[in-house]
């Protein structure tokens, strides 16, 4: 791409990008709404630039996966939804291809004659994904947030397609760190200020682009240090000429230096201000939650799920909860939700779960089902008691939407906005205990590393539930795996991760 330009309306997605995609497997990294699915759009031919230009091989075909699995597949069988890849390169009738690729991938005939909405989400985007790759045969592959969905058995599997299996240059879009780390082996990150693009993995790409970033605001520092020494010198020279015209020379030579200067000043990037901040209420003991002889079973009440003898929760444990799909770990989250009564001054001393009289619980929901899409941002914030107009406002600024938003409805927010929106109204609840369901599903990184560095910050107490490794290692203070239906602490979560997949 060469100066690519896009504009939805008169607002700036981006502008200014250049970069070229070699035969690698590049990593496209960058904050949310910045305008990343939107260049893969002109990049794969769907939308058009509204300056610059794309500049293509000749005969180039890619593949691609979108963010969200299209509803109108859930219809048809796996093998329909892969006869699709076939059709897409002229190559209907070639079933053999697929029965080939299935065998590769470990798909057996029975699912494959199934309908494709029967499967998890994870193995919907499995399939697509190689589909994509094996069946289209594109001599680039782009996708575009490809973990979204995925435990951590399909990204241990998916890790190791991209990595070993599947080998051509490739675009790929993840706010996974670890993710990234193992599968890219080049870094572009988009910026408000363009592009940046390192030949290395994304961790080591990372900590350049920050090294860089710092040795350019010192050069500012130096130019603006220098800029307010000349203005001085500038300024003597001005009151000497009152006596001595040949100082006015000398102050026109200096304002020229000024100017070089302030026309070749070293650019520094700022990033949006916004804070993703949890709130912090207080609580006067330790303990927060206690659970005793706990059974929970599957939605319909067949099968027992998980079996709880003991399990206590202080204020300031971060609980990391491991276990494979199945196992009950959304199940508990909603079990603890559910015995929460905010309305309880007292709790009964011999239930199940019982939580400190002074707790505040909230719960973060992946599906952020219960958001209100054409309330106002302004509105919904207003729910929460005791906010004023003025410190909704406030809020909002803060946390990095624009005043010109503030009364749009949600809708128009992008998924990793809604995070940001819903952290923001659960903070003004000032809460002790959170629990959270994939709080970093959406987030961009910059938000991944605000959410832990505020989870470490604020004395609470949260149980989380993450596929992402990275989140899980660097935010939890404890880790209890769901094993054989039972609750089993345990030092590091790294022996569960690897023996998923």
């Amino acid at each position: 791409m060469e100066d690519g330009a896009f504009f939805h309306g008169v607002r700036k997605v981006f502008s200014g990008i250049t970069f070229l995609l070699d035969g690698e497997r590049t990593a496209l990294v960058g904050e949310n709404g910045v305008g990343k699915s939107t260049l893969l759009k002109c990049l794969s031919g769907e939308l058009e630039l509204n300056r610059g230009k794309v500049i293509r091989s000749r005969n180039l075909r890619v593949g691609s996966l979108p963010q969200e699995v299209p509803a109108e597949l859930a219809g048809l069988t796996v093998r329909q939804v892969l006869e699709r890849s076939l059709e897409r390169i002229g190559a209907i009738g070639e079933d053999w291809r697929i029965d080939v690729m299935l065998d590769e991938i470990q798909v057996s005939a029975a699912v494959a004659d199934g309908a494709f909405g029967a499967l998890s989400g994870g193995w919907q985007r499995l399939i697509l994904i190689a589909g994509a790759a094996r069946l289209e045969e594109p001599d680039i592959l782009i996708l575009d947030e490809p973990t979204n969905h995925l435990d951590i058995g399909n990204i241990n599997v998916l890790e190791r397609w991209l990595a070993s299996d599947i080998t051509m240059p490739m675009l790929i879009v993840s706010h996974d760190r670890e993710f990234l780390n193992r599968v890219s082996t080049r870094t572009l990150f988009l910026r408000e200020d363009g592009a940046h693009v390192f030949k290395i993995p994304f961790a080591r790409a990372r900590e350049e682009l920050l090294r860089r970033d710092a040795a350019a605001a010192v050069r500012r520092k130096v130019e603006e240090r220098e800029i307010k020494r000349l203005e001085a010198v500038a300024a003597r020279y001005h009151a000497w000429g009152v006596k001595n015209p040949d100082f006015h020379k000398r102050q026109r030579a200096t304002e020229t230096r000024i100017a070089h200067i302030e026309a070749a000043k070293t650019p520094v990037y700022q990033a949006r201000e916004r804070r993703l901040e949890l709130g912090d209420g207080e609580i006067e003991a330790r303990v927060t939650l206690r659970v005793a002889d706990l059974t929970l079973t599957t939605p319909d009440g067949a099968r027992t799920l998980l079996k709880i003898d003991r399990f206590a929760l202080a204020a300031g444990d971060r609980v990391a909860l491991l276990g494979a799909n199945g196992a009950g770990k959304s199940t508990l989250l909603n079990g603890l939700a559910a015995a929460y009564d905010p309305k309880a001054v007292h709790y009964d001393g011999s239930a199940a779960v019982r939580f400190n009289p002074g707790a505040r619980l909230v719960y973060f929901d992946q599906t952020m089902r219960d958001l209100p899409l054409h309330e106002s941002l302004l509105d919904y914030v207003l729910e929460a008691d005791g906010v004023t107009e003025r410190e909704a406002i406030r809020a909002l600024a803060q946390a990095g939407f624009a005043f010109i938003r503030i009364r749009e409805p949600i809708l128009t927010l992008s998924h990793g906005e809604r995070s940001r929106l819903t952290f923001l109204k659960l903070k003004l609840l000032r809460p002790n205990l959170y629990l959270l369901d994939e709080p970093t599903s959406h987030l961009d990184i910059e938000g991944q590393e605000d959410l832990e560095a505020q989870l470490e910050e604020a004395e609470v107490a949260c149980v989380f539930v993450s596929h992402d490794r990275w989140f899980t290692r660097s935010a939890a203070t404890r880790f209890v795996e769901i094993r054989k239906g039972r609750l089993v602490e345990v030092e590091s979560p790294d022996a569960f991760f690897d023996s998923q997949g």
